[in-house]
C-alpha cells in the first residue's frame, strides 16, 4: 500500500484515480470519490446492490446530498447536533446529487456520517464528501490493523507515518473498533438498522 503525504492522497482521491484507506473513530475506511465508487465494489469483491456511506468532515458538506421537508430537517438537526461528529450513520432521503452507484438497490436513500477522528477530518476537509465503507473483503469482519489492510488492498493510498504524527500530535484519537450505529429516517421517526458504537438502546423511536 503506497504511503503518501496528505496533499498527494487528497489530490489523487479527488481526481478519481485512486482508492485510499484511513482510520476513523470506529473502524478503518476504504474510500474514493463518490462517482468512482465502482473502485470500492471491485476492490472489496462486493455486490453492487449493497450501499456505501457518504462521509464528510462536517454535516454542512452533506446536506446537498439529502432532501426533506422543513419539519424533517428540524428533526434531523436534533440528532446531528447531539451525535455528530461521531459514530452514527443516518440513512436519509437522497437528492439527485448522489451517484446511483452509491446505493443502486435503493437510490432514494443515502447513509451519511461525520467521523470524530483527526486523520479522517484532515483528509475529508480537503476532498469533500467521499464514498466509504469498511476496509475488508465483502462478508469478512472489518480489518483493524494497517498491516492487514496493506495485504488485502495493496494499491490503496494511506498516509505516511510522518504525516500521521503531524496530524495526531502526541494524543492519537480514540478508536472504538466497532462499526457505527445506523439509523434510518422513516415515517417521521428513526429506525435502528444496526446497533453499533453508539448505544441508542431501543429498536426505534420517534421525536
Amino acid at each position: 500500500m503506497p504511503q503518501v503525504s496528505l496533499d498527494e492522497l487528497t489530490t489523487k482521491v479527488s481526481d478519481g484515480s485512486h482508492l485510499a484507506s484511513f482510520p476513523t473513530d470506529t473502524v478503518p475506511a476504504l474510500v474514493t470519490r463518490p462517482d468512482q465508487a465502482a473502485l470500492i465494489f471491485t476492490a472489496k469483491q462486493r455486490s453492487f446492490d449493497k450501499p456505501l456511506i457518504l462521509m464528510a468532515a462536517a454535516v454542512i458538506d452533506l446536506w446537498d446530498y439529502v432532501r426533506g421537508s422543513a419539519a424533517e430537517w428540524h428533526q434531523w438537526e436534533l440528532v446531528v447536533n447531539q451525535y455528530l461528529p461521531g459514530a452514527l450513520t443516518l440513512v436519509l432521503p437522497a437528492s439527485d446529487r448522489v451517484p446511483f452507484i452509491m446505493n443502486s438497490h435503493d437510490p432514494t436513500t443515502i447513509g451519511v456520517r461525520v467521523p470524530n477522528h483527526a486523520i479522517a477530518q484532515a483528509i475529508l476537509t480537503q476532498t469533500g464528501p467521499l464514498a466509504t465503507t469498511s476496509a475488508n473483503f465483502s462478508g469478512q469482519p472489518p480489518l483493524q490493523l494497517m498491516t492487514e489492510i496493506e495485504a488485502q488492498f495493496p494499491t490503496a493510498l494511506t498516509l505516511s507515518p510522518d504525516e500521521i504524527q503531524q496530524i495526531e500530535g502526541t494524543q492519537p484519537p480514540t478508536v472504538s473498533g466497532v462499526p457505527s450505529t445506523v439509523i434510518r429516517w422513516r415515517d417521521m421517526g428513526w429506525e435502528i438498522l444496526r446497533q453499533g458504537a453508539i448505544d441508542l438502546h431501543s429498536s426505534s423511536h420517534k421525536d
